[in-house]
């Protein structure tokens, strides 16, 4: 078991991502974060927070549950989707790890089903490579070269009492 990020290497990474979002959107006021179940739920908290403190704009933040959108999941579930007008918003999709793409896919079905944004861009703060889908994230906070047999497990203080990404 190896930790990649600490507490404060975690904190500087996330303060990171939260600057690039605003320099690639002049318009803060036109941009929602969606974060996904569960970790990037308290990503994309900690990213609105971020920009509300450095900017003094309260950026619009919802949960979204992207299970019902999944394609390796057999049975109906019920959408429970935000109701929120996101037509000609820049949407910002947030998770903890970007690994063969297929969650994030199911989070562009989902959002597309809450409505036609101008734009969706995707914030994550670990991508471990292998893709199965073509997916790139426009915000990432480290890149982990992995092999399939390893984890990596993201740890907030608020879901696990401790702030750490773990490599195992």
């Amino acid at each position: 078991m190896k930790v990649i990020l600490d507490q404060n290497t975690m904190e500087r990474t996330i303060r990171r991502i939260s600057y690039e979002i605003i320099e690639k959107n002049q318009d803060l006021a036109s941009v929602v974060i969606l974060g996904i179940q569960t970790r990037g739920i308290i990503l994309g908290k900690r990213i609105a927070a971020n920009i509300e403190a450095i900017e003094g704009i309260q950026i619009p933040f919802y949960p979204l549950n992207v299970r019902p959108f999944r394609d390796d999941l057999k049975e109906v579930l019920p959408k429970g989707l935000p109701s929120i007008d996101i037509a000609g918003k820049v949407v910002i999709l947030a998770d903890d790890v970007l690994y063969t793409g297929r969650t994030i896919r199911a989070g562009l079905d989902a959002v597309m089903e809450i409505g036609r944004p101008a734009k969706i861009q995707l914030a994550i703060l670990i991508d471990r490579g292998h893709r199965e889908l073509p997916i790139t994230a426009n915000y990432v906070g480290k890149n982990i070269p992995t092999s399939h047999s390893e984890k990596v497990q993201v740890h907030f203080q608020e879901t696990d009492g401790i702030e750490q990404v773990i490599l195992s």
